[in-house]
């Protein structure tokens, strides 16, 4: 389906009134971890809410959870042979500490330059009002061609705890064919990209026991196993002298890279001495035959978060310690499952813990990975209208860290869900001064409009 352009037009011409709807919704103070603001919560699902019904939705919903709403909305009169797309997205903003660092008043946003200051500006409230403005730009000229639903949470800047049990509960409600992520961004302000896979997790504390209570190590040293110690051989255990993870099986469902795909990787502005520059490290490290890009986006990692054992204060005690424990982190990439690495790390520990030490693992947090196939319709129509606004085709890239709630999508609701948005990596994301490019924004009114189109045509 060609785009019509009247609705191009709609947007440019209305520019101004979406950067007054942006700077309405940067206003409110929507901080989702601290309970003094759960009326601001409310408010913000309430604009939001209002605002679909000006667009006339067909259902229009502040739907409980157990901690802050979720904004949901319908429009479904594009008819049952159009496709259904779920937008998701949030309106909680991370808290504005240290305060004395921001320029402005972090909930009054202030434009300097091309950028707008607020917190929220970039996550993710500029991403919300651009699709809203692309939705309400097709609506008030040529009309929607796919029927849409919205799911806005306010509870991604806390780890969206009552996610799953809200898409459980409402299967039925959020049925589509297609998921849209609008809490994405671009590599550069003339460099359009689409992340298309995200690293999973898996976390874990591990905890290790030998003598009943702290010994004297004059004493016991020698004749009783040091927990500490073993911890530490375990854990060294856990990689090779090339850096791969040697857990029983932890590689058997890795979804290997292609040819084409590291071609692309290669693509990206970014190399192995950026890394190591980003880093301040004097070497790199990491598996034998990938690029430090590919090792931190493309492959999995073991990694120890944080160790306690012992005594660790100023000065000297010669104590042989009890226990130690260490937190452990996995980075998974598809097609890996956090089950199955909880599975090879029991092997693991099993195989290779002495009988000087009794041991548990605890699984303190997960998330899948998650790939849209480079192939796919909905990373195509992107591809497209990157091409149609920005004049250039996306780069491809990876992403090391996960966004749970990508994954769980893919998992409960078994469509994918491409991310889609206008972020830049200076935004100053949880921090002092963040801030949104306000030419992408504009850009990204139009890419969503394209977008929309290229999906059905």
């Amino acid at each position: 389906m060609s785009v019509p352009e009247n609705a191009v037009k709609y947007a440019k011409e209305h520019e101004q009134e979406f950067l007054e709807d942006l700077k309405a919704l940067l206003r409110i103070p929507s901080i989702s971890t601290l309970p003094e603001h759960d009326p601001d919560m409310q408010n913000a699902a309430e604009w939001i809410a209002a605002r679909l019904k000006d667009l006339g939705f067909d259902e229009v919903r502040i739907i409980p959870t157990d901690k802050h709403p979720v904004v949901f909305g319908q429009w479904l009169k594009a008819g049952p042979s159009a496709p259904t797309m779920l937008v998701y997205g949030h309106y909680d903003v991370q808290p504005t500490d240290p305060i004395d660092e921001w320029k402005s008043d972090p909930f009054e946003p202030d434009i300097r330059g091309d950028d707008i200051f607020a917190r929220g500006a970039s996550d993710m409230k500029a991403q919300v009002i651009a699709h809203l403005a692309a939705v309400t730009s097709m609506m008030r000229t040529s009309g929607l061609p796919i029927n849409l639903k919205y799911m806005l949470e306010g509870e991604e800047e806390i780890g969206s705890p009552s996610l799953e049990k809200f898409m459980l509960a409402h299967k039925d409600l959020l049925a589509s064919d297609l998921c849209l992520n609008v809490d994405a961004g671009i590599l550069a302000p003339d460099t359009p990209a689409i992340t298309y896979a995200l690293r999973g997790l898996a976390y874990f504390e591990i905890r290790v026991q030998g003598p009943s209570s702290d010994l004297h190590s004059g004493r016991y040293g020698g004749a009783i196993d040091n927990p500490a110690l073993v911890l530490c051989e375990l854990l060294a255990g856990m990689r090779d002298n090339e850096g791969r993870v040697t857990l029983p099986g932890f590689y058997d469902a890795v979804r290997e890279l292609d040819a084409e795909e590291r071609a692309d990787l290669a693509k990206l502005p970014i190399s192995d001495e950026w890394w190591q520059s980003q880093a301040g490290v004097a070497a790199l490290y990491g598996e034998k035959g990938y690029t430090a890009g590919e090792r931190a986006s493309a492959r999995p990692s073991l990694d120890v978060n944080g160790f306690l054992s012992g005594f660790t204060g100023v000065g000297s005690k010669t104590v042989l310690p009890s226990k130690a424990m260490a937190k452990v982190s996995m980075r998974l990439v598809s097609d890996q499952t956090p089950e199955q690495v909880h599975q090879s790390l029991l092997e693991y520990m099993k195989a290779y813990a002495p009988p000087t030490i009794t041991w548990e693992v605890e699984e303190i947090s997960s998330c899948m990975p998650a790939i849209v196939e480079r192939d796919s319709i909905s990373v195509q129509a992107a591809s497209n209208a990157f091409d149609a606004v920005w004049g250039k085709r996306p780069l491809f890239t990876r992403e090391g860290g996960s966004v749970p709630v990508v994954g769980l999508i893919q998992k409960l609701m078994g469509v994918d869900c491409l991310m889609l948005g206008f972020g830049l990596p200076d935004d100053n994301l949880h921090a002092p001064n963040e801030k949104q490019h306000l030419p992408n924004f504009y850009r990204g009114i139009e890419t969503y409009i394209r977008f929309t189109h290229e999906i059905v045509s």
